[in-house]
């Protein structure tokens, strides 16, 4: 019953290792917020920057591209294009944080998704 107990001397370093990663982990997430991931649709007709906080920061629509008649394609390209940039920057963002993960010697899929 008391062999349980006998690791109790290493928790004040399991305690100041798990800080130290959450201290790392939050530092990662605040540098990958600041990037951003590009993606269009339709040929290039929509182009949408998302952050890695998956805000859109940015929409280009090429005008050239754009039949004025068709507000509702152009609505779904719209779409379309935010939701792959989006996609694309929480993918970047997974595998740069799986990727810390595996440096700090945490096992894969540790993390939440």
């Amino acid at each position: 019953m008391l062999d349980g107990l006998k690791n109790l001397g290493n928790l004040g370093s399991l305690m100041a290792k798990a800080q130290e990663m959450q201290t790392k982990f939050k530092s990662l997430q605040e540098e990958l917020a600041k990037k951003t991931v590009i993606a269009d649709a339709a040929g290039g007709m929509v182009q949408a920057t998302v952050n890695g906080r998956l805000e859109l920061v940015k929409l280009r629509i090429d005008k050239s591209k754009v039949d004025v008649n068709d507000v509702e394609m152009l609505e779904d390209v719209i779409v379309a294009a935010v939701a792959a940039a989006q996609a694309r920057a929480a993918e970047t963002m997974k595998a740069e944080m799986g990727k810390a993960a595996s440096e700090m010697g945490l096992p894969p899929g540790i993390l939440p998704q």
